[in-house]
């Protein structure tokens, strides 16, 4: 193990390296928060990717593949979906508000009001996706180096958080892009078809797997349906993902970057089932499906090769993390707090505040608060797919439609909005008080409360003011809004 552990080592201090360099080019909040705007396609590529696949999406991936064959890679196509549904029908809009939050767009499409419900919600869901992300890429430390549980997520938190603050999205993207190539050399180039051959080829495969293996569906039609409900729809909003299409160098990167890493989630999609299946041939009867990954890895992979490839598991957890992480200080810095110390003051104060402020420092100390705090909670949580899908709920049950609805009917205004949130969220958090927080109905029945509201509400009040229209209009196409309307909003 001490080849492997050397490529382990040399890959984290390699991904500290990088993100030092990184700090270098955080200059400014735009530099900071989202790159500077000025990614092109094969960096955003790269970090589309890295951002959206993480240890769900891998260990979790070919765990699927391992219990039902390749219709396991269901979860993970669905995120593929919706990152092509984002690139292809959305995301060009985005690009063009330049703003730094979804809740700012909220707050130019409805008015300034409507920003605030959505801030507390997108910001528990960051902060959830960055607890998850730790608890992930720590249980592989603490397999590796045979450490408390605690002392595993000090130890790779401290790193995420460390290159996070240095460098902001700038030290996040370069280190997504290291992540992005050792995620696909260590998956698809060498993990992939190693395995595939130790179980014989895909014909020895397919005469030794279980009745039902090689159908696309025999995980459940239901389950195929929640998964695009909740994750396909979960890229079209969320704050981690909405941050990254605002790196882009122009609507048209984010478009067809998007798109390619959206292909891309696919193929990572059937190769982890197709890893998952192959471990099934190979060690069928394992005391959980969840130790899938870590033995077709620990059993199947020569020296040196094995450390590589649980380096690319830590890569896909890590870049989610760290992602999330700066989506989580974002919102919170610019959508909660920055509500908190506006208040009272006025409007040409708050101007000259805004001026004023050393927002790159204020945005480096959210990190590392956020950080330390998503440290504290990943010692203190046990059930975590509990707490993610709640976090998800919420995102898509109280937020989906006034987003997507905001972005496609005009005629959707403020009031529609702040009930689409309420009815949805609501009914999402009662409904899993009385089904249980894992149950399929509260993100059924929330989305259609929130739809319901959102369309009755904006029909029967009146429509937005033509003022806030003229300059959603005016950010659609692409045109800078005046200082002091930035700070009004």
């Amino acid at each position: 193990m001490a080849v492997d552990y050397l490529v382990m080592i040399g890959y984290l201090l390699g991904i500290v390296g990088v993100g030092w360099w990184g700090k270098k080019r955080a200059a400014s909040k735009s530099d900071f928060l989202v790159a500077g705007r000025r990614l092109g396609p094969l960096m955003y590529t790269g970090t589309m990717a890295a951002v959206v696949l993480g240890g769900a999406s891998t260990i979790g991936g070919v765990r699927l593949g391992y219990t039902y064959g390749v219709s396991g890679a269901a979860m993970v196509f669905a995120i593929g979906l919706g990152l092509l549904a984002l690139s292809i029908f959305f995301s060009a809009r985005i690009a063009r508000l330049r703003v730094y939050t979804v809740a700012e767009m909220l707050s130019l499409r409805y008015g300034g009001t409507a920003s605030v419900i959505s801030g507390v919600v997108m910001w528990i869901y960051t902060l959830m996706l960055v607890v998850t992300s730790t608890i992930a890429y720590a249980s592989v430390f603490d397999v590796l180096f045979d450490v408390p549980r605690w002392a595993a997520i000090i130890f790779g938190g401290t790193i995420v958080v460390g290159y996070s603050v240095l460098g902001g999205m700038w030290s996040i993207t370069l280190t997504d892009m290291v992540q992005f190539v050792i995620k696909s050399v260590g998956v698809l180039v060498l993990l992939l078809p190693i395995a595939v051959v130790r179980a014989g080829g895909f014909s020895a495969m397919a005469d030794r797997l279980p009745h039902g293996f090689l159908s696309p569906t025999s995980i459940g039609g239901q389950t195929i349906f929640t998964y695009v409900l909740i994750y396909t729809f979960g890229m079209l909003i969320g704050q981690d993902i909405w941050q990254r299409v605002f790196t882009a160098r122009n609507d048209k990167v984010a478009a067809w970057g998007g798109t390619v890493a959206g292909v891309y989630c696919l193929v990572y999609a059937l190769a982890g089932a197709v890893i998952g299946m192959a471990t099934k041939v190979l060690y069928p009867h394992l005391d959980s499906p969840d130790q899938a990954f870590a033995t077709i890895v620990e059993r199947a992979l020569p020296l040196g090769v094995k450390g590589l490839v649980l380096a690319a598991a830590l890569s896909a957890m890590m870049s989610t993390a760290s992602g999330a992480l700066i989506a989580s200080a974002t919102v919170a810095n610019n959508d909660v707090w920055a509500r908190l110390r506006r208040r009272g003051h006025h409007a040409t104060e708050v101007a000259s505040d805004l001026e004023d402020r050393d927002e790159v420092r204020e945005n480096r100390l959210a990190i590392a608060i956020l950080g330390v705090a998503s440290m504290v909670i990943a010692c203190l949580l046990g059930d975590v797919l509990a707490a993610l899908t709640v976090a998800y709920n919420l995102l898509v049950g109280g937020l989906l439609v006034p987003i997507l609805g905001g972005l496609v009917w005009k005629r959707g205004n403020l009031q529609g909005a702040l009930a689409s949130m309420i009815a949805g969220g609501i009914t999402v958090i009662t409904l899993m008080v009385t089904h249980g927080l894992l149950a399929n109905e509260p993100i059924y029945f929330g989305l259609l409360a929130s739809l319901v509201a959102y369309v009755t509400v904006s029909l029967t009040t009146k429509p937005t003011e033509e003022a806030v229209v003229e300059a959603w209009r005016r950010r659609l196409a692409g045109e800078q809004t005046p200082t002091a309307e930035l700070a009004a909003a």
